[in-house]
């Protein structure tokens, strides 16, 4: 399959967008599945002890792959830029050298991984009862992150280059490889919580090596051994991009642990509850992050190309789409919301009335509030595509302060309720530092402009 690039500095902003999401949605949408299935056999088949040991392992899986997705999208900023102005040698050459830094990202995370598993699930405390599972489920995650990041870093490229399309296709044959497998594995081989792990490894090395197929016919990306010569410079620049984007997600998950960390405190029943919403969190945000990508390489191309005033057209089309879709998701989840809760969940009708009764409480505070995160990713973004990776580096540090101490303190006033406010204060906190900075840079871009 060939990769399509598209130049997204010429034509209208909304249906470029729209273009550019709609495959990365559906692809997003597959990606999903991967999760919902995981939890939906585990959760079936193994019952609420086995979903509890996927939550506790949730967040540190999250910080590892939200390290990876922000390197990768960093590299992927500087790439956007260079297609944009049409300097097709220096996109080859940061390419090459953002796939090597990539591979020494991918192993250093691995070791580091591994080696403390075990002492960071301790220190979250997590409950005898499920910890095991949970290191045998992370053990296996961890050992597939040379494969992730792979598949990261190539969607990515194709990203930058416009081509929303192929990591599409990818996560479509994925997501059918993934399901085979943990049906064969969980269900046939009775492997566990482990047969869940593997099969998402070995789906995301499936959708890797496509997305390498298609590069390979990319022509702007037809590679000389000189391009894979590391240039200092180079590296040090998009590490100067992708560090600030990697640390915003780590410090994210640790918000997300220590929240994690009061969640265990309430028993294996709130855990299973409170994991069975968070497996749909995705599900929430699928769109949000679709959209986030498209402003990205929206953003990176016309400032490549020197064109603001597209880049406001840009951030109002991308805005508008936003709130409708965060309307019209928050109000299926509100509605048939229980329904797809019950896929997870069973055991006694004690355990699953009470497993979804918190469950469902914590869906619809999150989806009512659904517009605030659909905020944060587009504006997010669209600094990110600036090459402004600090500042939404700052949000991130404002999500953690806010997600923190809303789970320490709030449950102390208001018991278990408290913890589900702690994903919304979080976004609060991002957008108030977003929201502004976009306006602010925007106002600065223009005023160099016209000068």
């Amino acid at each position: 399959m060939a990769a399509r690039v598209q130049n997204m500095t010429e034509g209208k902003p909304l249906r470029l967008i729209l273009a550019f999401s709609l495959p990365l949605m559906i692809g997003n949408v597959f990606q999903q599945l991967y999760t919902v299935v995981d939890t939906m056999v585990v959760g079936q088949a193994l019952g609420v002890g086995a979903l509890a040991a996927l939550g506790a392992a949730d967040w540190l899986n999250w910080m590892i792959l939200g390290t990876i997705q922000g390197f990768t999208q960093g590299f992927s900023i500087k790439m956007s830029h260079e297609f944009g102005a049409g300097d097709y040698r220096r996109l080859r050459k940061t390419v090459a050298n953002s796939i090597l830094l990539a591979i020494l990202t991918s192993l250093l995370l691995l070791v580091a991984s591994e080696f403390l598993a075990r002492p960071v699930l301790e220190l979250l405390q997590t409950p005898d009862t499920i910890i095991d599972d949970s290191l045998k489920y992370l053990r296996i995650m961890f050992a597939g992150i040379p494969v992730v990041m792979a598949y990261n870093i190539l969607a990515s490229i194709l990203r930058a280059l416009g081509d929303g399309r192929t990591p599409l296709y990818a996560m479509i044959v994925a997501a059918v490889i993934n399901v085979a497998l943990d049906l064969l594995f969980v269900l046939g081989f009775h492997w566990g919580i482990q047969g869940a792990a593997a099969a998402t490894v070995i789906a995301q090395l499936c959708s890797g090596i496509f997305c390498l197929l298609a590069i390979s016919r990319v022509e702007v990306l037809a590679f000389t051994r000189e391009d894979f010569k590391m240039e200092g410079t180079l590296c040090l620049y998009l590490m100067k991009l992708g560090l600030p984007m990697a640390f915003q997600n780590a410090i994210i998950a640790v918000g997300g642990m220590i929240v994690q960390f009061v969640v265990n405190g309430f028993g294996v029943l709130f855990i299973a509850g409170f994991t069975a919403t968070n497996k749909l969190y995705g599900i929430l945000e699928v769109a949000a992050t679709s959209y986030g990508y498209a402003m990205v390489t929206y953003v990176g191309q016309n400032l490549g190309a020197k064109k603001i005033d597209r880049i406001s057209k840009g951030m109002r089309s991308a805005l508008i789409v936003a709130m409708v879709t965060s309307a019209v998701i928050a109000a299926a989840m509100l509605l048939f919301g229980k329904a797809v809760l019950g896929c997870f969940i069973s055991g006694s009708p004690e355990d699953v009335a009470v497993t979804m009764n918190i469950a469902y409480h914590y869906l619809a505070i999150m989806s009512v509030f659904l517009p605030i995160l659909y905020v944060l990713h587009v504006t997010r973004s669209a600094l990110q595509g600036m090459g402004d990776t600090l500042l939404p580096m700052a949000s991130g540090i404002a999500e953690f302060v806010m997600r923190t101490g809303t789970a320490i303190l709030l449950p102390v006033f208001l018991g278990e309720e408290g913890i589900f406010y702690a994903e919304i204060l979080a976004w609060i906190g991002a957008d108030v530092i977003l929201v502004t900075s976009y306006y602010l840079r925007m106002k600065k871009m223009k005023a160099l402009q016209s000068s």
